[in-house]
């Protein structure tokens, strides 16, 4: 009887951490994964931006500073690495430079009524959709590994996998919190 006891005890000294460990990594690799679906659709998102600045360049003539922003933030956006702080910064610069360029369309009902605008506009409207769910998607998965490598017993495995103690989430920035203030 306790030669049983001391083989249960062996296994389950080594399938315990042997599952941690498998489930911290599979939940690394599935946070990068979210990550990667992320900065797919913000990529998608950039490549529209030439075609919305070309559409709204002919009508908007007097508001150059707008379509700047876009041009600018979209530079920044294709520039950028995996450094999730700067990505949020950069991604939040062109969520709000591209809400401007769509507040003051409102302005300017040629534009409005442009088929190629209106086809650009629910294209990003769809993208910013798949953005949103690719955040909660990532920053619910970073929940889950968070939950698991803080707690006992994650806490002891997760320095045996080389992976880090706790994730970042992906927040919005300040201004994407505010509605968006359009000056005339």
């Amino acid at each position: 009887m306790a030669a049983w006891l001391i083989i249960l005890v062996l296994l389950g000294l080594v399938i315990v951490p042997v599952l941690y460990i498998n489930r911290i990594i599979v939940l690394s690799n599935r946070i990068d994964n979210a990550w990667s679906q992320i900065d797919v659709q913000l990529k998608k998102r950039a490549d529209l931006v030439p075609n919305l600045v070309e559409t709204v360049k002919g009508y908007m003539k007097h508001e150059k500073k707008a379509i700047e922003m876009v041009v600018k933030a979209r530079e920044e956006m294709m520039k950028i690495g995996d450094d999730i702080k700067l990505r949020e910064k950069v991604e939040n610069q062109l969520a709000d430079a591209l809400k401007t360029i769509f507040a003051l369309a409102e302005n300017y009902p040629k534009l409005k009524a442009s088929e190629n605008f209106k086809m650009l506009q629910e294209q990003l409207e769809s993208i910013e959709n798949k953005i949103a769910y690719a955040r909660q998607f990532y920053n619910d998965s970073v929940l889950e590994y968070n939950n698991l490598v803080t707690t006992i017993p994650g806490i002891w495995f997760v320095g045996l996998t080389g992976k880090p103690r706790t994730r970042e989430y992906f927040q919005i920035g300040e201004s994407e919190r505010k509605p968006v203030k359009v000056e005339f």
